[in-house]
């Protein structure tokens, strides 16, 4: 979830010619919306939700952030991966340095915060290759000036199932121990993919909005589906579906983000209820002020699960 203070890691957003840009190309801008005290709970499993469901798209375009040119920062290689039906987008991933050993590395896929991937979020990532994983970070489709719709949650889920594919077959990458991490939007993000392939060994969603109700209130701007419909948003919110992660989670967020601490909760209650191996720990700190340490966390937590 994009919030002020994600400025220090990518381009401001919202700035006025972005915003009158928008008002041009974007006929409908949606009204708040009424967000339930408690999202339903689903019963389906979501992986087998998504393969019936398609998002119904109003308004098509690219991602609303401002951007960077795709420009691999120091220490990163610059590669492709395909997504979207019949692999008709080609989309930028950096990827840190990774050679064929005698023993597989593990692998971690960092999604980015926001809605454009800036040379910034690479910075994020040091720790994770200094403890000795191969690092990836996507970018999504309509983002950076790519091609493809921006659909908020739901179609860039495919980008990262696609980015993990892309991840576990790099030489010298363990595909037995590929992990998943987002921070922001790329929490959220992290978490519907964790519910929609049996891939990842654990997940680390940090400062994610498991409720779509709550996160399109707060940015209506960035709705691009049907908003009369309920099902988009519990299709984006694993709050609804909280019994179909694959692989044992760690949520985390700052201190300072008490509007995370209600549904964080509802999540792990769910989620435990169903099965699930879930923890929620909360860091001292605010939306990125607190990142270095949940970083840290979830490297801890994934060599819990496999060194």
């Amino acid at each position: 979830m994009t919030s002020p203070e994600e400025p220090a890691f990518s381009f401001r957003r919202r700035t006025f010619l972005t915003t009158l840009a928008a008002s041009l190309i974007v006929p409908k801008i949606a009204s708040a919306l009424d967000v339930p005290a408690e999202p339903q709970l689903m019963t389906g499993d979501y992986e087998k939700e998504r393969k019936k469901f398609r998002t119904h798209l109003l308004n098509k375009g690219p991602a609303p952030d401002n951007f960077e040119p795709l420009i691999a920062p120091p220490g990163a290689e610059q590669v492709f991966y395909r997504s979207g039906y019949g692999g008709e987008l080609e989309l930028v991933a950096w990827v840190s340095r990774y050679e064929r050993t005698r023993k597989p590395r593990p692998a971690v896929l960092f999604l980015h915060g926001g809605n454009a991937l800036g040379q910034g979020h690479w910075a994020l990532v040091d720790p994770y290759v200094d403890a000795g994983y191969v690092v990836m970070i996507p970018s999504m489709r309509g983002e950076n000036g790519q091609k493809g719709n921006f659909s908020g949650f739901y179609d860039e889920v495919d980008d990262v199932l696609s980015a993990s594919d892309r991840l576990r077959h790099l030489p010298g990458v363990d595909p037995h121990r590929m992990f998943l991490a987002g921070h922001s939007v790329g929490g959220t993000l992290a978490m519907l993919a964790a519910m929609s392939a049996r891939r990842f060994r654990a997940a680390t969603p940090i400062s994610g909005n498991p409720d779509a109700f709550a996160f399109f209130n707060r940015y209506p701007q960035d709705i691009r589906f049907d908003d009369k419909n309920p099902r988009e948003f519990q299709m984006r919110s694993p709050v609804c579906y909280a019994h179909s992660f694959k692989c044992p989670m760690k949520l985390m967020h700052g201190s300072e983000e008490v509007h995370f601490t209600t549904r964080a909760g509802l999540l792990a209650k769910r989620a435990t209820a169903g099965g699930v191996k879930m923890e929620v720990t909360v860091m001292p700190g605010g939306h990125t002020t607190a990142l270095p340490g949940e970083i840290e966390q979830s490297i801890a937590f994934f060599k819990s699960v496999a060194a």
